[in-house]
């Protein structure tokens, strides 16, 4: 058997960097510049909005009323004050009139009318100190946007008689827009600093401790390169970026976290720094490249989506994952290249002692044969007798106990995701002091009900009064409806305006839909609205969830196979990992559904929540569990490897990254919970329940009832049938895959000399 210390072990990025770890790190501050450059401006090119189907026949029927009828859906609205005076008053009419003509005469501005204008009652409020100016800003939202920058100073604020503010869905999405941007930007000054102290508490060292800052910012910095070339093609949703902050410091965190360790554990065991960069490499590296591919194919799924809302995360997520798998397998064996044992540096915590301990780690070289099973035998004793010895032994002691507990409590907390109720998102997403939603909470308090909730019928083809006379009243005769007003025609094209009873998205409403799509007709129809527009969101995601699903689940399985050779543990996997999400989800409908804890949060609750976040908050939870899920099976399946006793196995894997995972878990949640401080409800709600699903998966199912399951399966846990043991002989891949012999002494326990600074730390 032919040495692993030896260089031809090495794989072919490892040889180069070891070899010229002073170009990769100068190659990639280039391709660092680069990026940053690229990627400047990005914010200013994402959309918010997103969350229609673009091929559903409300998006078709809101495309044909804006070509055909621009005037009757307006997406910009001032609300104009007249303050003591009444809005019919002379010299006012005449400001409102000058203001109309003005703003009917920007350009990119089409459909302006007024109440002064129309002396519709519906543009007029109800004492008649306020009323309304509708128009319709031509083009997409990033187009949209450009014009509203460009007139708002203008009309915005105190002018002459009259003071004006500014609504509709172009201020609203605007408004949205600009604070993620600004939360994403206090979220990232809160996580970094917090983030590197619990990495210097995790870590010891404070050159280590900033390694994993340093992936996380060469990830996220090439994410928005990526995301601005992207911008290009399609649209990309601004809350992607959060994604892209999230997922670039906790992955970076993840990774660097997983290869330091074992990077320290050789130097430990006395290896050279060039044959500890290659034996991690070979070890743990492929463990990090295993789990980026296993979030990769997680975030994957969301393509399957047509809503650009969904697939904005798959690119920023699948980006950034690896782009941090990259940097963690190029960067930084470079980096640790040219450290060497200088990457446990400026150990911070002696400042807490009155003297240093000396450490244990020897130069390279130093260690002999001969001290190396003594070592061993210490460091195991200690490992056994910290806390997550002694959980890996009660776990495995009461494992039908700690089963059954673990999920009945998840299942339970999971009980309230059975009353969910799906809707969409609308200005209530906003703080309450914002001055759109101001606006709009105005004009639902002040002006009679208008056409706002309504649904729209739009009719295409020749058709005679009659024709249209007649499909009215089928039309009014639906249980639900109100009045139905038109049609309004132009040429071929004529529309309805359908007003229901109930809420505007509410289910009598959406009944409404189906029932208007049913109703004959000589000439083509088709309904928009909000309650259209919901319907068929919640229609393209159940077409396309079982292809998703399919995807994550067959993905996981192939992939956590390649990794064990076993054929229950990617079951496991799957159902495990699902199984963590449970408080998840639980906590999304108690809390920003039914309400609970909006007051401390900060947020107002809408009674449902947004059709496309659970799908979004499943992909990326389930993605990070398989993240942990892949460090503790990778430990687990390689010590079952050297010494084929399972429960051993299983308890060595526990100990050996029940620490890591968690103190990953934990910084990745502080991130989310920064992100989570959004002043937007759906990017609080998406941090926050992130932030408890990684710590439940850490915490609950990393260190209980994964190991709890293991032992009860036994050595049935790794079997497999013939033809798929042979596959796996062969193509598998693991972390201890081509080690050959150990790479540490395995006398007296089995454990490499781990100082106990590094046992207790991650």
């Amino acid at each position: 058997m032919s040495d692993v210390n030896s260089e031809p072990r090495r794989g072919g990025w490892t040889r180069f960097v070891t070899a010229r770890p002073r170009l990769t790190l100068l190659l990639a501050l280039v391709v660092t510049a680069l990026a940053v450059v690229a990627g400047s401006g990005v914010g200013d090119r994402l959309a918010s909005g997103g969350w229609q189907d673009p091929n559903a026949e409300s998006s078709y029927a809101t495309k044909a009323l804006e070509r055909e009828f621009p005037a009757s859906q307006p997406n910009l609205l001032l609300l104009v004050d007249s303050g003591t005076r009444s809005v019919d008053d002379p010299a006012v009419a005449a400001e409102a009139r000058k203001l109309t003509d003005r703003l009917a005469a920007e350009r990119g501005i089409t459909g302006v009318g007024s109440y002064w204008q129309a002396g519709a009652s519906a543009l007029r409020a109800k004492d008649g100190r306020q009323a309304l100016v509708a128009a319709r800003i031509e083009g997409d939202e990033k187009t949209a946007a450009e014009v509203l920058d460009r007139i708002a100073p203008s009309y915005e604020g105190s002018r002459g008689l009259l003071t004006v503010s500014l609504g509709g869905p172009v201020a609203v999405q605007h408004e949205m827009q600009t604070l993620i941007q600004d939360d994403l930007l206090r979220a990232e000054l809160i996580a970094l600093p917090v983030t590197l102290v619990l990495l210097v508490m995790v870590f010891g060292s404070a050159v280590a401790a900033l390694l994993p800052l340093g992936l996380g910012i060469v990830a996220i910095l090439g994410t928005n390169a990526v995301l601005r070339g992207i911008t290009e093609l399609t649209d990309v949703s601004v809350f992607a970026q959060n994604l892209t902050t999230a997922l670039g410091l906790g992955l970076a965190v993840d990774y660097a976290l997983f290869v330091v360790r074992r990077f320290r554990e050789e130097l430990a065991a006395g290896a050279e720094v060039r044959e500890a960069v290659g034996t991690t490499m070979r070890t743990a590296g492929r463990t990090v490249l295993f789990s980026a591919l296993t979030v990769a194919a997680s975030l994957a799924a969301l393509l399957v989506f047509p809503q650009f809302f969904l697939r904005s995360f798959a690119y920023a997520g699948i980006a950034v994952v690896l782009l941090a798998a990259v940097a963690a397998l190029v960067l930084l064996p470079a980096t640790l290249m040219l450290l060497g044992h200088r990457v446990n540096a400026l150990d911070l915590r002696k400042l807490l002692r009155r003297r240093g301990r000396k450490p244990a780690t020897a130069p390279a070289g130093t260690a002999s044969a001969a001290g190396r099973p003594a070592a061993a035998a210490k460091a195991a004793a200690a490992e056994e007798a910290s806390g997550w010895g002694r959980t890996a032994a009660l776990v495995m002691r009461r494992a039908p106990l700690f089963a059954m507990a673990t999920t009945a409590g998840l299942v339970l907390l999971g009980l309230p995701f059975l009353g969910v109720t799906f809707g969409s998102s609308d200005y209530r997403q906003l703080p309450t002091t914002a001055e759109t939603r101001v606006v709009q909470e105005e004009m639902g308090r002040s002006f009679p009900a208008g056409p706002s909730g309504a649904l729209y019928v739009v009719a295409e083809g020749a058709a005679t009064p009659a024709a249209y006379a007649d499909y009215r009243d089928r039309a009014a005769a639906l249980p639900g409806v109100l009045r139905v007003d038109g049609p309004v025609t132009s040429g071929t094209h004529a529309y309805f305006t359908v007003s229901s009873r109930g809420e505007a998205i509410g289910e009598a409403a959406q009944h409404l839909v189906t029932d208007l799509r049913a109703v004959p007709a000589p000439f083509g129809t088709s309904v928009t609205g909000p309650a259209a527009t919901l319907v068929d969101s919640k229609g393209a995601i159940a077409d396309q969830l079982p292809w998703a699903l399919a995807i994550i689940v067959v993905v996981t399985l192939v992939l956590v196979f390649l990794l064990t050779g076993s054929v229950l543990i990617p079951v496991q996997a799957v159902v495990l990992n699902a199984l963590s999400l449970t408080a998840m989800f639980g906590a999304v409908v108690w809390v920003f559904q039914d309400g609970h804890l909006s007051g401390l949060l900060g947020f107002t609750p809408t009674g449902d929540i947004d059709t496309t976040l659970p799908v979004l908050m499943f992909c990326i939870a389930f993605g990070l569990s398989m993240d942990y899920g892949v460090f503790l099976l990778s430990r687990i399946k390689e010590e079952y490897d050297r010494s084929g006793d399972h429960d051993r196995a299983v308890a060595f894997g526990l100990r050996r990254t029940g620490g890591l995972i968690t103190a990953a878990a934990v910084i990745l949640a502080v991130v989310m919970v920064a992100i989570g401080t959004s002043r937007v409800t759906n990017t609080k709600m998406l941090g926050l329940g992130i932030a408890l699903a990684v710590i439940m998966d850490a915490m609950v199912v990393r260190s209980l009832l994964v190991p709890a399951v293991m032992k009860l399966t036994g050595r049935a846990t790794w079997w497999a049938p013939g033809p798929l043991r042979r596959f796996h002989d062969r193509f598998g891949l693991s972390e201890g895959e081509g080690a050959g012999e150990p790479v540490t002494d395995t006398r007296d326990g089995g454990q490499p000399p781990v100082r106990e600074r590094d046992t207790a730390g991650v």
